[in-house]
């Protein structure tokens, strides 16, 4: 049909102008002789004024008609600032109903009242949202961009397999049953982390796929079961190569899109520095706030509960807060404690506060003048500044204080909007120990390369190998992860035996990757970058399903398709699947 124009377009400068537009009906405004419409299309809403001449026509319009309007472009009388095209509106001269509609089970606004799960059963409608209309199209804006750049640098889109083998290492995969091999299974990719190496070992030596990976694991709010990212791999360069390749995109997809100057080159820091100074492996550094290490000054203490940790080789760590003690209670500090107990099992979480030159709180009474003065030294307080001390292991200290410096810096309003803090963590762990399967795994994946100094740790010191790993952090989020990649086969044989994989279930596993390996592999590396988080953070939604069009809900269902489904037994049998009786319904 015929339109000159998106809705959403027209500003003062287009006064006197023919317009023939077409939309949806938003709003309806019956003022006896006027009518108003707001008519909606993707590029946003405008108001069409209907004469008592025209109202006639539009009587029975209701919210979600579609209209076809021809009319005139005039300025208004009086602008509404809530709308871009506020300053004028069309006087309609024509129109046509291009389709009628029922009542929309939702409300169909930005400020809508509607709970999410109703919305997310008729998401087609709830996608009518401008808001969630605007989303969308940032989303596409960072793919163009993506594209665009990674297609000057050199970088060729390649797809890879959908359909894989499976190799289970890490989260679970989504196993699809074959018709053709009763009994057999594809996997849908975790990542295509296996094809983009082959790639390389192929000699295409720049690849990039903007890629949809799938892991069945339980959900966050920032995590989806089907996911996209911007898929990166290339041959003969390291770390500062590949990070410059990421920043470069970075740096012009935050320019194309919101029109946000980022800094030239980001922050680095290595992953035992994050932990020690913020508790997390993806801190916020829009603020400060830094965990302090209190230990060194209760050396000699004879407070039991110190004495006790530092013994055990705990550590008494800190967070200082300046100029907010009035606004912890002892009420408010005891839903801190049970934050800090009950989230990240710490002992305890204690107390101090600065007032009238002298430190009171929960462990002020127990500790010697000569330590309170010394912890006023350290963190510089001054009245009414507050510090949340927890004495602990190492690894529930920063944890809970990590958790507990995020929280409170959103209670108090230092977390800097609009800003953005990208920020490198480089050198993690390469492996973890695994409680369930009692052996150490891989902490990345088991090709990432091992940091040469730590090779000779490889099977005597496995906690404190470092590897080539990397992530990027942006404001809080785990922007990317990535790796320089093993290209030695003798090495890759190494850290599977490291990991407790005989070379037999390798083979069984990564055989053909394996084989590869004999034919000339260069060094290489990449990464895969989280689309929907970055768009999410692009948007300024902590709301994932925001950003993905048709999405699941927490628990991995979509209620509009009522996806999971059962099937048909006769589906089952040409699979040759037989489903365990207390699985049937």
């Amino acid at each position: 049909m015929e339109r000159t124009c998106g809705n959403g377009t027209l500003r003062k400068s287009d006064a006197g102008k023919k317009v023939t537009l077409i939309g949806w009906v938003a709003k309806r405004r019956n003022l006896g002789s006027l009518v108003f419409i707001d008519l909606r299309d993707r590029s946003g809403i405008v108001q069409v004024t209907f004469d008592e001449t025209m109202a006639e026509k539009v009587k029975d319009v209701r919210n979600e008609y579609i209209l076809q309007v021809k009319g005139t472009v005039t300025e208004r009388g009086q602008a509404n600032p809530k709308l871009e095209t506020g300053e004028i509106e069309v006087l309609a001269e024509e129109v046509t109903i291009v389709n009628r509609a029922e009542t929309a089970p939702i409300d169909i606004s930005d400020d809508t009242a509607t709970n999410e799960d109703t919305r997310l059963k008729y998401r087609y409608l709830d996608l009518r949202r401008p808001s969630l209309q605007k989303i969308m199209m940032l989303r596409h804006r960072v793919c163009m961009t993506a594209r665009r750049v990674l297609d000057e640098k050199g970088f060729v889109e390649i797809e890879t397999p959908i359909l894989a083998r499976s190799t289970p290492e890490g989260a679970r995969d989504y196993l699809v049953p074959s018709r053709i091999y009763n009994g057999r299974f594809w996997a849908l990719p975790q990542s295509p982390q296996i094809y983009k190496q082959l790639l390389m070992i192929a000699g295409m030596e720049k690849y990039f796929q903007i890629a949809r990976c799938f892991r069945d694991e339980d959900l966050r709010a920032d995590r989806q079961p089907e996911f996209t990212q911007i898929d990166i791999e290339m041959s003969f360069g390291d770390e500062d190569t590949i990070f410059g390749v990421v920043e470069d995109l970075m740096k012009a997809i935050f320019k194309d899109t919101i029109g946000y100057d980022l800094e030239d080159r980001f922050v680095r820091i290595p992953y035992a520095e994050c932990i020690r100074r913020f508790g997390s492996d993806k801190p916020d550094l829009r603020f400060g706030n830094e965990i302090q290490d209190l230990t060194p000054l209760f050396e000699n203490t004879e407070f039991q509960v110190f004495r006790s940790v530092i013994d055990n080789g705990g550590l008494i760590s800190a967070l200082h807060f300046e100029n907010c003690a009035d606004k912890y209670s002892r009420k408010t500090i005891d839903k801190l404690q049970d934050f800090v107990k009950h989230g990240f099992k710490a002992k305890a979480l204690a107390w101090l506060k600065m007032e009238n030159g002298a430190l009171a709180g929960s462990v002020a009474k127990p500790l010697s003048e000569t330590e309170k003065q010394a912890v006023i030294e350290k963190l510089n307080m001054k009245d009414n500044d507050i510090v949340f001390i927890i004495a602990d292991s190492m690894k529930v200290a920063n944890a809970a204080l990590g958790a507990l410096r995020v929280r409170l810096a959103k209670e108090l309003g230092l977390v800097e909007e609009g800003v953005y803090k990208f920020l490198w963590v480089t050198d993690f762990p390469m492996f973890e120990y695994s409680e369930e399967e009692d052996r150490w795994v891989a902490a990345h994946h088991p090709f990432t390369a091992i940091k040469e100094e730590d090779l000779d740790k490889l099977f005597s010191d496995p906690e404190h190998v470092s590897s080539r790993a990397y992530d990027l952090v942006l404001n809080g989020y785990e922007l990317l992860s990535g790796s320089i990649r093993i290209h030695d086969q003798d090495l890759q044989e190494k850290v599977f035996e490291a990991i407790g994989l005989t070379m037999e279930k390798a083979k069984e596993r990564f055989g053909f990757f394996l084989d590869a390996f004999r034919y000339g592999t260069p060094p290489h590396g990449g990464v895969g970058i989280g689309l929907e988080r970055l768009v999410m953070v692009l948007a300024g939604t902590d709301n994932i399903r925001d950003v993905v069009a048709f999405p699941t809900t927490n628990s991995s269902l979509d209620l509009m398709s009522e996806a999971p489904n059962v099937v048909d037994q006769a589906q089952l049998d040409i699979l040759g699947i037989k489903l365990a009786e207390d699985n049937k319904e």
